[in-house]
Order: C-alpha cells, then structure tokens, then sequence
C-alpha cells in the first residue's frame, strides 16, 4: 500500500499547475491554486496533507475538506482553528512512530490513526522542552540527513534541531533560506515553503542549491480548469509564465529549445510555430527537469545534477548510446551547471556555474574546464545559448543579447532588456 501511495504521488508531482491561469478561481478562498499554505506534512501512507486554515487538501490535486472530518478532534472544543505547524514522526525505536504532530501557538496535538492521542494537546514546552511556542514551520529530519535523528523547527531567522533520541536542542543559522512559513520531507528531499514559493534545502547546513526559488503551485498542486483540453492549458502557461527558463539552447537551424521545471519548449525558426509538452514524454528517460543544456553536433546535450544525457536534435530524439555520463567526464567540472552553450561551428563549450564561466574543449579527450573567466554584470545566470544573434543570457523572467562571446565577456553595461514571455514566446497577455 505504502509503495502504491509513493508512486501516486511521484506521478501526481510531475503535474505542473497552469499558474497562470489562477486568476479563473479568484473568488473561492480555498482554491489551492491562490492560498499560501500555513502547515504541510505526510500521512502514514506518504499523502501530502496540506493546511489551510480549517480546511485540508489531500494529495496533489482536489477540493478541500475541513480539517476535522479527518482529524475529529480539530473542533471548536480545542480552538484548533489552524495549524501553525506540522510534521509526522517516522522513529521506530520510540513510542511515537507515525504519529502526526500539529502545533498551535504554544500547545502540540498528537495523532495516531487519526485520532487524539491520551494526554493531548500538551504545552510545546513541555512535548519539546526548548523549542519555542508560535512556531513557522516543522519538519522530520532522520539519519543520515541529520547527524541524529531530529526535528528541525523555524521561527523567523531561529532554526533549532531537536534531538528526538535525549531531548536537546542545538540553535542552528541558514543564511540562504528564507524565512519558511511551511517545510516537509517528500521522496527524500527537503522543501522550505515560502509565500507562493519554494526552495529545497540541505537540512544540516541550510544551503539552497540549484535553481531556486520556484513556484511551488507548479510542482505541489494541479489544479483544474473546467473542461479545457491539457495542450492549450500547458502551452498558454508556458507562454507566459514568469517563471524562470531553466534551459535554453538552439540548433544549426536556428530553431529553439527551452526547458522550465518538467515542461519542454520549441519553437521553429521558420514557421515560429511553438509547441510544448512534458520533458519525459519527448526525451526517454528524462524524468527530472533541465539545469542546462547546449547543442553540438546535431545533439541536444541536456544536463541535470551531476549526469549530462543526450539526445538528437531532430525527432525522434532518440538517445545516444552511452549516456547519461557523469558532468565530470563530459566537461571536466562538477556538477550542478546552472548553463552551457556552443557557438556556431565551434567545439568549445562555454559552461556558466555561479559566478564564473569556463571553455571546454569538446574535442579533447579527456575533456578539462579551462581558462575560468569572472562573468561581468550578473551574480546568477539561469539560462542562456549561442547563436547567429549572439549569445542571449536569461536572467528571471528577462533576457539580454550581446552581439558575440567578447561582447559578452566584457560587457561592462547591460543591453537592453527583454521580456521572455512577450518577446520570445509571442505571450499576448
């Protein structure tokens, strides 16, 4: 049961949220698609429950319900109008493995099946000596993430690690997170929620690694409109979305592709017709979104963590044999990549990570980053590609062109900006 469950979620995490479109659903307060959420956590089964107010939605998609005709005891009797924070215990050596925590000001509710635990609800103080009471967000951490099996509370800036094993507390500081108002543990990796937003974090250090942040309704929620078909949904959403380009590259016809969270975007250069469709759906198994890619010699090389796959450029994009290989082998750097592109005939890749850019010789065997150069104008690049125009860098939901990889190099003002979805995508709203 608890594998069937963990698979419907993954499936159901790839379903992207026509954020875009949020806008149809503005008069229902508990549309998921315009709520922030105030707690998130598992049950037992490894569903998403997410809290707003009363109510609960579970899973992915769906209405919401109130909270107590899941959790009886949520009632006016307990003034357990919502939830501040939330996680499930997974801690077998103790007495309260798969338990469900929710935390209001400064009490803790404990349940298990679904119903009110003996002795329930306690003071945060007393449950969790040391532990503040109001608190933002809560979420498990087990060994190995954590050095000792804990709990990791926000409040404001404040991060404690609670040891579940002696009841001690360690204040901890993550500079590169946001303050979180929910976090929970899903298929092993850990999410800081922040208003419509979300970042995954290393929970011992806090460090934010990747992308981020991204809009969390279009990773955690499906939302339904009416009875629109799915293509016009996506490819109006994609269109327009000012969410960042995760990827972008073109080929030696000029024609482009594009890549944001699971979605693909490409657009012909002679008829600028665009098309869009899920990652995994046109590139075997590419099941993760894109960090990075370039196109070299008839190849879309796509780059995702630490593994680079690669596919050919014309349909059907079959895979090449002998990928994926590790970034390391391919160009000589560790991964993650935050972008790379190949100029015209050249067998150079130029690959963007942090700060810094660095020239590959594809040619070369074994393949070695060379001549690391300073970026000039941008702390972060999300994106960018090389091609007849020159090389266009993507920045948030704006691009800029420079007329060569020189012009580029030693830019030391920014050219004029351009918006994505108007004047990339052709978005007309």
């Amino acid at each position: 049961m608890k594998l069937i469950s963990h698979l419907l979620c993954l499936a159901l995490a790839v379903a992207l949220v026509p954020s875009s479109l949020c806008d149809h659903h503005e008069d229902d307060p508990y549309d998921r698609c315009n709520i922030e959420m105030d707690a998130i956590t598992l049950n037992e089964d490894g569903v998403p429950y997410f809290f707003k107010g009363d109510h609960l939605f579970k899973g992915f998609h769906g209405k919401a319900e109130f909270s107590n005709e899941s959790f009886a005891e949520m009632d006016d009797d307990h003034h357990l109008g919502h939830a501040d924070a939330a996680f499930i215990m997974h801690y077998e050596d103790g007495s309260d493995h798969d338990h469900i925590f929710f935390f209001l000001d400064n009490k803790v509710f404990s349940y298990y099946d679904h119903k009110l635990e003996d002795g329930y609800p306690k003071d945060i103080s007393e449950a969790f000596p040391g532990i503040p009471d109001h608190l933002d967000a809560a979420v498990e951490c087990p060994k190995p993430d954590c050095e000792e099996h804990s709990i990791i509370f926000f409040k404001g800036l404040n991060i404690y690690h609670f040891n579940i094993k002696n009841k001690t507390v360690d204040d901890f500081e993550f500079k590169s997170m946001p303050n979180c108002t929910s976090a929970f543990r899903f298929m092993n990796h850990y999410y800081c929620f922040h208003g419509h937003e979300f970042s995954k974090f290393d929970p011992k250090t806090g460090e934010v690694h990747g992308k981020y942040p991204k809009e969390a309704r279009g990773y955690f929620m499906r939302c339904e409109f009416g009875k629109e078909g799915d293509h016009s949904v996506h490819k109006d959403r994609e269109t327009c979305s000012r969410v960042h380009l995760d990827a972008i590259t073109s080929d030696h016809d000029d024609d482009m592709y594009a890549y944001r969270a699971h979605y693909f975007l490409y657009k012909s250069n002679s008829s600028s017709e665009l098309v869009t469709d899920q990652i995994s759906h046109v590139f075997k198994d590419m099941e993760d979104e894109v960090d990075a890619v370039f196109s070299y010699q008839d190849h879309l090389h796509m780059i995702h963590g630490d593994k680079v796959f690669s596919y050919k450029a014309s349909e059907p994009h079959t895979k090449q044999e002998g990928y994926p290989k590790t970034v390391k082998e391919e160009l000589g750097l560790e991964g993650p990549i935050d972008a790379a592109f190949v100029c015209e005939d050249h067998h150079i890749a130029h690959v963007i990570k942090g700060d810094k850019i660095y020239d590959v010789e594809l040619n070369a065997d074994p393949r070695a980053a060379t001549n690391e150069q300073m970026i000039p104008l941008f702390k972060k690049v999300h994106a960018a590609m090389c091609d007849a125009h020159g090389v266009t860098v993507v920045v948030g939901h704006h691009y800029y062109r420079f007329a060569s990889l020189e012009v580029f190099l030693h830019a030391k003002a920014l050219p004029q900006q351009h918006t994505v979805a108007e004047e990339m995508f052709g978005c007309d709203h």
